[in-house]
Formats: C-alpha cells, structure tokens, sequence
C-alpha cells in the first residue's frame, strides 16, 4: 500500500540492494539451517513421526486426537511422509467402516535420528555462544 501510494505521487521507491541484505541473508540459510530435513520439520509432520516412533501403529483417528488436527490436514500430511518413505499406511475395512494404520519405516526412524541429533548440535552451538 505504502509503494503504491509512493509510486502515484509521483515518489520513486527501491528495494534493499543485494549487498545490504547479505549478512540477514547469510544468518538465515547458513548451512546448519539448510541441513534441516524439512520435511520432518514441519510441526504435524514431525508429531506424526514422533508418535509413531513410539508406538508400533497408530491409527488415523487415534494420530487425529494426538495431533489436535482436522481430517484433511493430517491425511495431507501423513501423505508427504508416506511419498518419502517416511511412513507405512495400511487401509482397510472392519466390517464396512474404512480403517487406516500407520507405522514408522526404518527410513522413517533414520530421519527422525539424523533430525534430532541435527536439533541437539544447533542446541549446543548455540549454548556456547
């Protein structure tokens, strides 16, 4: 709003020059943040892998109580790790109701090692600081 008020004044506006913007530019991708699986970073993401990891299978309806999500959000993101390999869905039908079961894959455990170690390194770094 404001540059478009500027430009029909008449007021010419520019945007910051690369090299002003390199140093916020150089702390937010350094390479310890880069290293971060975003995929198991995001926060449902990374509760459907935590949970998992500590039980043998969960539910669709049991993660959906867990994770205080809605229907669409969690299948939406269930299927993101699933894609990955991240996650094991089994569906099926008790009687005539659908029924879904997921389970973490040892891929899926792998990442969410290599996740947590990555957090604790970026934790202590910054404790030493």
């Amino acid at each position: 709003m404001a540059r478009a008020n500027a430009v029909s004044r008449g007021v010419e506006t520019k945007a910051p020059s690369r090299a002003r913007l390199q140093p916020v530019i150089q702390r937010v991708t350094s390479p310890a943040v880069d290293a971060v699986d975003r995929l198991i970073h995001e926060r449902i993401r990374l509760g459907i892998v935590s949970a998992l990891a500590v039980n043998q299978q969960l539910s669709f309806s049991d993660l959906k109580k867990l994770l205080n999500t809605t229907d669409g959000n969690l299948s939406v993101h269930a299927r993101k790790l699933e894609l990955a390999g991240y996650i094991a869905c089994k569906k099926y039908f008790d009687g005539r109701t659908p029924k879904t079961d997921y389970r973490l894959t040892p891929a899926g455990r792998q990442a969410l090692e290599r996740y947590l170690n990555h957090m604790e390194a970026l934790i202590r770094a910054m404790r030493e600081r």
